[in-house]
């Protein structure tokens, strides 16, 4: 088997096709990662809109953020023990990924909610975003006006854990009372560096294309249509926080 392409998404690794065996039988193809991908994210706007309309029907803002409370800290805590179960069990991805994007849906519609209430519109302006990035993405990738080279992947993997290191560092630190007030505020190096993040994870976006691309081409089990889909809903949530947090920065400067 050639090499694999990598990506920093950690549930597509260069690896991924290579740990699961080559099936005889019916295989993993590219309409059925997106079909699968298709209803991941339909339970995960169904769970969003649950805990939306659960955060605006209280009667009160206090009402309404106890009731949040448990339901994201539900998703946000189970989405990630189930997001590893997932990752080393691949053959249990028709069952996990299902639930990881139900769990995903809570902490999303309670965390969206919590913006809309202080930026009316925000939400919505967020979830539009995020899928216009995923078509624009896909068909920069299908035209091949973005092609997956040896420097591009090396580039977007090195910029990626380069973000994940500063978000560590940034959370330790915090317990420590030092705030990376200029990163995270509305000003302009703030804004910039949120633009960068948005850039960043729209280009995993390609290189998870292209590790889904390989898979169909590799004849994988079916059952890695479903663990394709959940690795695209992982970019996906980091995208859509990622953009929700610029547009905050946007808004508060008004």
């Amino acid at each position: 088997m050639p090499q694999l392409m990598r990506t920093s998404n950690p549930a597509l690794g260069q690896d991924t096709f290579r740990t699961v065996e080559s099936t005889l039988g019916e295989g993993m193809t590219i309409s059925g990662a997106v079909n699968k991908t298709g209803i991941l994210v339909l339970l995960c706007v169904a769970s969003a809109a649950f805990t939306w309309n659960r955060f605006f029907a209280a009667t009160s803002p206090e009402e309404a953020m106890a009731g949040m409370a448990p339901l994201v800290a539900i998703g946000g805590i189970g989405g990630f023990i189930v997001a590893m179960v997932t990752i080393f069990k691949k053959q249990w991805s028709p069952i996990t990924a299902p639930i990881y994007a139900l769990l995903e849906g809570l902490l999303l519609g309670g965390v969206s909610a919590m913006f809309e209430m202080r930026y009316h519109g925000i939400a919505i302006q967020a979830v539009s975003l995020t899928f216009g990035t995923l078509i624009v993405m896909l068909l920069a990738y299908r035209s091949g006006l973005i092609k997956v080279t040896d420097n591009l992947r090396l580039g977007i993997v090195a910029a990626t854990g380069g973000i994940a290191v500063f978000y560590l560092i940034q959370f330790v630190l915090g317990f420590f009372g030092f705030r990376f007030n200029a990163v995270n505020g509305s000003g302009p190096i703030g804004i910039i560096f949120s633009l960068v993040v948005v850039g960043v994870a729209a280009m995993n976006l390609v290189l998870d294309f292209d590790l889904i691309e390989q898979g169909a081409r590799f004849n994988a089990p079916k059952y890695m249509e479903w663990y394709s889909g959940f690795a695209l809903m992982i970019t996906l949530v980091w995208l859509y926080f990622e953009i929700l947090r610029l547009l905050t920065k946007f808004r508060s400067r008004n």
